[in-house]
Protein backbone atom coordinates (compact mmCIF):
# COMPACT_ATOMS: atom_id res chain seq x y z
CA UNK A 1 0.00 0.00 0.00
CA UNK A 2 2.67 2.58 0.59
CA UNK A 3 4.37 1.93 -2.23
CA UNK A 4 1.00 2.37 -4.30
CA UNK A 5 0.60 5.68 -2.50
CA UNK A 6 3.99 7.00 -3.62
CA UNK A 7 3.26 6.03 -7.03
CA UNK A 8 -0.14 7.89 -7.16
CA UNK A 9 1.92 11.19 -5.47
CA UNK A 10 0.27 10.69 -2.24
CA UNK A 11 1.39 11.39 1.58
CA UNK A 12 -0.03 10.60 4.45
CA UNK A 13 -1.21 13.49 6.38
CA UNK A 14 0.37 14.27 9.41
CA UNK A 15 -1.07 13.04 12.48
CA UNK A 16 -1.64 14.99 15.35
CA UNK A 17 0.47 15.39 18.69
CA UNK A 18 -1.25 16.63 21.65
CA UNK A 19 1.21 15.95 23.69
CA UNK A 20 3.18 18.97 22.14
CA UNK A 21 0.42 21.46 23.97
CA UNK A 22 2.20 20.58 27.18
CA UNK A 23 5.76 22.12 25.80
CA UNK A 24 3.93 25.45 26.09
CA UNK A 25 4.69 26.49 29.33
CA UNK A 26 8.33 26.40 28.38
CA UNK A 27 7.52 28.09 25.36
CA UNK A 28 6.24 30.63 27.30
CA UNK A 29 9.04 31.47 29.78
CA UNK A 30 11.06 32.22 26.41
CA UNK A 31 7.78 34.62 24.80
CA UNK A 32 7.96 36.30 28.53
CA UNK A 33 12.15 36.65 28.86
CA UNK A 34 12.78 37.07 25.50
CA UNK A 35 9.61 39.41 24.09
CA UNK A 36 7.88 40.40 26.69
CA UNK A 37 4.84 38.44 26.22
CA UNK A 38 2.80 36.81 28.89
CA UNK A 39 0.02 34.40 28.55
CA UNK A 40 -3.29 35.92 29.54
CA UNK A 41 -4.56 32.26 31.03
CA UNK A 42 -7.35 31.76 28.80
CA UNK A 43 -7.67 29.33 25.37
CA UNK A 44 -9.85 27.89 23.14
CA UNK A 45 -10.35 25.56 20.40
CA UNK A 46 -11.41 25.89 17.33
CA UNK A 47 -13.60 23.33 15.63
CA UNK A 48 -16.50 23.05 12.58
CA UNK A 49 -19.47 21.27 14.77
CA UNK A 50 -21.01 19.21 12.74
CA UNK A 51 -25.10 18.82 13.06
CA UNK A 52 -26.47 15.69 15.29
CA UNK A 53 -27.02 14.65 18.65
CA UNK A 54 -23.67 12.47 18.89
CA UNK A 55 -21.40 15.55 18.38
CA UNK A 56 -23.71 17.83 20.90
CA UNK A 57 -23.53 15.02 23.33
CA UNK A 58 -19.67 14.85 22.92
CA UNK A 59 -19.74 18.27 23.31
CA UNK A 60 -21.70 18.62 26.57
CA UNK A 61 -19.41 16.33 27.92
CA UNK A 62 -16.58 18.01 27.30
CA UNK A 63 -18.17 21.01 29.61
CA UNK A 64 -18.78 18.93 32.04
CA UNK A 65 -15.63 17.13 32.66
CA UNK A 66 -14.11 20.76 32.97
CA UNK A 67 -16.65 22.22 35.04
CA UNK A 68 -16.73 19.16 37.11
CA UNK A 69 -13.27 20.02 38.86
CA UNK A 70 -13.70 22.22 41.81
CA UNK A 71 -11.15 24.59 41.19
CA UNK A 72 -12.10 24.42 37.52
CA UNK A 73 -12.44 27.04 34.72
CA UNK A 74 -14.90 29.21 33.62
CA UNK A 75 -16.16 27.29 30.12
CA UNK A 76 -17.88 29.10 27.27
CA UNK A 77 -19.06 27.99 23.73
CA UNK A 78 -19.53 30.54 21.17
CA UNK A 79 -19.62 30.81 17.51
CA UNK A 80 -17.92 33.23 15.16
CA UNK A 81 -18.89 34.98 12.18
CA UNK A 82 -17.52 32.20 10.06
CA UNK A 83 -19.51 29.38 11.34
CA UNK A 84 -16.34 28.16 13.45
CA UNK A 85 -17.21 26.81 17.19
CA UNK A 86 -15.04 28.08 19.93
CA UNK A 87 -14.65 26.26 23.21
CA UNK A 88 -13.33 28.84 25.53
CA UNK A 89 -11.34 27.88 28.81
CA UNK A 90 -10.78 30.82 30.85
CA UNK A 91 -8.68 30.54 34.42
CA UNK A 92 -7.09 33.51 36.23
CA UNK A 93 -4.81 35.68 34.76
CA UNK A 94 -1.75 34.33 33.69
CA UNK A 95 0.73 35.44 37.37
CA UNK A 96 4.27 34.32 36.82
CA UNK A 97 5.34 33.69 40.19
CA UNK A 98 1.98 31.06 40.99
CA UNK A 99 0.86 30.78 37.49
CA UNK A 100 -0.48 27.43 35.98
CA UNK A 101 -0.60 27.64 32.24
CA UNK A 102 0.14 23.59 32.20
CA UNK A 103 -3.64 23.56 33.91
CA UNK A 104 -5.12 25.47 30.51
CA UNK A 105 -2.71 23.34 28.51
CA UNK A 106 -4.21 19.75 30.42
CA UNK A 107 -8.28 21.43 29.04
CA UNK A 108 -6.90 21.98 26.26
CA UNK A 109 -5.60 19.01 25.67
CA UNK A 110 -8.82 17.22 26.93
CA UNK A 111 -11.18 18.99 24.66
CA UNK A 112 -8.90 17.77 21.78
CA UNK A 113 -8.73 13.99 22.87
CA UNK A 114 -12.65 14.05 24.13
CA UNK A 115 -13.77 15.10 20.89
CA UNK A 116 -10.93 12.53 18.97
CA UNK A 117 -12.21 9.76 21.02
CA UNK A 118 -16.14 10.59 20.17
CA UNK A 119 -14.96 9.94 16.75
CA UNK A 120 -14.75 13.51 15.72
CA UNK A 121 -11.32 14.34 15.26
CA UNK A 122 -11.22 15.38 11.81
CA UNK A 123 -13.62 18.60 12.84
CA UNK A 124 -10.84 19.56 14.96
CA UNK A 125 -9.50 23.09 13.30
CA UNK A 126 -6.86 24.35 16.16
CA UNK A 127 -6.33 25.11 19.60
CA UNK A 128 -5.34 28.92 20.35
CA UNK A 129 -3.25 30.42 23.44
CA UNK A 130 -3.21 34.24 23.99
CA UNK A 131 -0.48 36.27 25.10
CA UNK A 132 -0.16 39.88 25.88
CA UNK A 133 2.91 42.44 26.81
CA UNK A 134 2.59 45.59 28.44
CA UNK A 135 1.83 47.74 25.81
CA UNK A 136 -1.29 46.30 24.62
CA UNK A 137 0.05 44.35 21.75
CA UNK A 138 -1.47 40.76 21.75
CA UNK A 139 -0.42 37.33 19.68
CA UNK A 140 -2.13 33.85 19.80
CA UNK A 141 -0.31 31.13 19.67
CA UNK A 142 -1.92 28.63 17.54
CA UNK A 143 -1.62 24.44 17.42
CA UNK A 144 -2.98 23.40 13.86
CA UNK A 145 -4.40 19.96 14.48
CA UNK A 146 -4.17 18.23 11.18
CA UNK A 147 -0.05 19.51 10.87
CA UNK A 148 1.01 18.88 14.04
CA UNK A 149 2.72 22.16 14.24
CA UNK A 150 2.57 25.50 15.89
CA UNK A 151 2.09 29.27 14.26
CA UNK A 152 1.81 32.79 16.00
CA UNK A 153 -1.14 34.89 14.98
CA UNK A 154 -0.23 38.62 15.96
CA UNK A 155 -2.86 41.32 15.02
CA UNK A 156 -1.59 44.99 14.59
CA UNK A 157 -2.96 47.30 16.99
CA UNK A 158 -6.42 49.10 15.99
CA UNK A 159 -9.23 46.87 14.22
CA UNK A 160 -8.42 47.07 10.67
CA UNK A 161 -7.09 43.09 9.87
CA UNK A 162 -3.66 43.92 9.33
CA UNK A 163 -1.23 41.25 10.92
CA UNK A 164 2.05 42.58 12.69
CA UNK A 165 4.29 40.36 10.58
CA UNK A 166 7.24 41.39 12.46
CA UNK A 167 6.40 40.08 15.99
CA UNK A 168 4.82 36.96 14.36
CA UNK A 169 8.63 36.56 12.58
CA UNK A 170 10.07 37.20 16.13
CA UNK A 171 8.12 34.94 18.09
CA UNK A 172 8.62 32.30 15.25
CA UNK A 173 12.58 32.67 15.28
CA UNK A 174 12.13 32.39 19.39
CA UNK A 175 10.04 29.27 19.70
CA UNK A 176 12.12 27.46 16.53
CA UNK A 177 13.82 25.25 19.14
CA UNK A 178 11.21 24.72 21.68
CA UNK A 179 7.87 24.05 19.67
CA UNK A 180 7.36 22.50 15.97
CA UNK A 181 6.29 25.56 14.56
CA UNK A 182 4.49 25.57 10.66
CA UNK A 183 7.10 25.80 8.17
CA UNK A 184 4.50 26.54 5.55
CA UNK A 185 3.79 30.40 6.04
CA UNK A 186 0.62 30.17 3.68
CA UNK A 187 -0.98 27.94 6.73
CA UNK A 188 -0.62 30.76 9.39
CA UNK A 189 -3.75 31.94 8.74
CA UNK A 190 -5.56 34.62 10.30
CA UNK A 191 -8.14 33.98 13.14
CA UNK A 192 -10.06 37.25 13.49
CA UNK A 193 -12.34 37.59 16.43
CA UNK A 194 -10.90 34.44 17.93
CA UNK A 195 -11.28 34.46 21.79
CA UNK A 196 -8.57 36.41 23.33
CA UNK A 197 -6.15 38.18 20.47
Amino acid sequence: MGLLRNLMGRSRPVQANLDSLFAVPSAAITLQTSIGLVPTGDGAVCYRAPAGSGFAQAQADVVELLENDADGPEVRVSEDGFGYTWLEVDHEPYDAVAGDLGGLCTDLHAVNTTLEAAGFGPSLLCSLIPFADASGRTLGLVYLYKQGTFYPFAPAAGDDRRRDNLLEIQVRDALAGELPVEQDLSRWLALWGAPGV
